[in-house]
C-alpha cells in the first residue's frame, strides 16, 4: 500500500511540474538532496525546458558550486551560476530573526531575472513540507513572489520522502547532510559581515580535515566558537589529540574560546536566544 501511495505522489508531483513549468522552469539549485531531486524530476518531465541555477554568494561555502556542478552533470541538466548580493542589504546585515526573508527575496529576484532572459516563466524552489514545521521566514518571500513555486510543499513531500525518492532514482547525494547558509551560525541581531562568514567557513573546513564529521556547525559567538555535531558523531571528539587540534585551529582563526555543544547539532539553535530574550 505504501509503495502505491508513493507512486501516486510522484505522479501528482510530475503533473504539477508539467502544469506550472509548461512555459519553461528554472530550478533554484544548491546541490542538496531537495533541489537535486527536484531538478532530476523536472528534467524528466520538461526536458530542455528546464535549467538549474545556483547562486555564488559569500553566505555559502565557496566549494558548494563545484559539488552542485557534479550533481547537475549526473542528472544531465544545464547549470548556470549567478551572483547574489544580500550582504549589500542593510536589513540582511542587521541579522534580524526574519533575516532569511531578505536573502530569499534577493535570490528569487535574481533567478527570475535570469529565467526571463532565457524565455522561461516559472521558478521552482525546494522548500519541503517538513520545513514548514520550523522557523522559515524565507518561505514568506516565496509566497509573495509571482511565478515562484514550491513543488515539494504543494504535493506535501516530507524530507524523508524526498530522500527515499532520491535513493530510488539512484541519486548519489540522497544521504547528503542538510546544508544551511553560513549566516545561520551568527546569533540573531549580531551584524553579518563577509569576514565573519569567511571565518566560520574556515573553521568548519579546518575541523573536517581533523576529524571525519558529516553534520557540523560552528556557531560564532564573537570570541567564542560553539561546535555542534550530530550526537552520533560526538564520539570523534572524545580524544585529547582531536580536541587539541580543533582548539588550536579555531584559535588560530581568532576565537578566544572553543566549546563543544553537549546537546549536539540542532536546526535553528540560534532561536533559543530570541525566545529567551522574549521571556525576560
Amino acid at each position: 500500500m505504501k509503495q502505491q501511495l508513493d507512486s501516486q505522489k510522484i505522479e501528482k508531483l510530475k503533473k504539477y511540474i508539467a502544469t506550472k513549468g509548461k512555459n519553461g522552469a528554472v530550478i533554484a539549485f544548491s546541490g542538496g538532496v531537495d533541489s537535486t531531486t527536484l531538478a532530476a524530476l523536472a528534467h524528466q518531465v520538461l526536458a530542455e525546458k528546464t535549467i538549474a541555477v545556483i547562486a555564488q554568494t559569500a553566505t555559502y561555502p565557496p566549494e558548494e558550486p563545484k559539488d552542485a556542478q557534479k550533481a547537475a552533470q549526473d542528472i544531465g541538466i544545464p547549470l548556470h551560476i549567478i551572483q547574489t548580493e544580500e550582504l549589500k542589504n542593510p536589513d540582511f546585515q542587521k541579522n534580524p530573526p526574519n533575516r532569511c526573508y531578505y536573502c530569499k527575496k534577493e535570490l528569487l529576484q535574481k533567478i527570475l531575472t535570469f529565467a526571463h532572459s532565457q524565455g522561461f516563466r516559472a521558478v521552482f524552489e525546494g522548500t519541503n513540507h517538513s520545513d514548514l514545521q520550523g522557523h522559515r521566514p524565507g518561505y514568506q518571500a516565496v509566497q509573495e513572489t509571482q511565478d515562484v513555486y514550491s513543488p515539494w510543499t504543494a504535493c506535501q513531500f516530507t524530507k524523508t520522502e524526498i530522500r527515499q525518492t532520491a535513493k530510488t532514482m539512484g541519486l548519489s547525494n540522497h544521504d547528503k547532510p542538510a546544508l544551511s547558509c553560513l549566516a545561520t551560525r551568527i546569533p540573531f541581531n549580531q551584524p553579518i559581515t563577509a569576514e565573519k562568514l569567511y571565518r566560520i567557513n574556515q573553521a568548519e573546513q579546518a575541523i573536517k580535515t581533523i576529524v571525519p564529521i558529516q553534520q557540523l556547525r560552528v556557531r560564532d559567538h564573537n570570541n567564542l566558537a560553539r561546535i555542534e555535531v550530530a550526537t552520533q558523531e560526538q564520539h570523534h571528539f572524545f580524544d585529547a589529540t582531536v580536541l587539541e587540534k580543533a582548539t588550536q585551529a579555531l584559535k588560530h582563526l581568532g576565537f578566544l574560546y572553543v566549546t563543544l555543544d553537549l546537546e549536539g547539532y540542532q536546526t535553528g539553535s540560534m532561536l533559543k536566544e530570541v525566545v529567551f530574550e522574549a521571556k525576560t
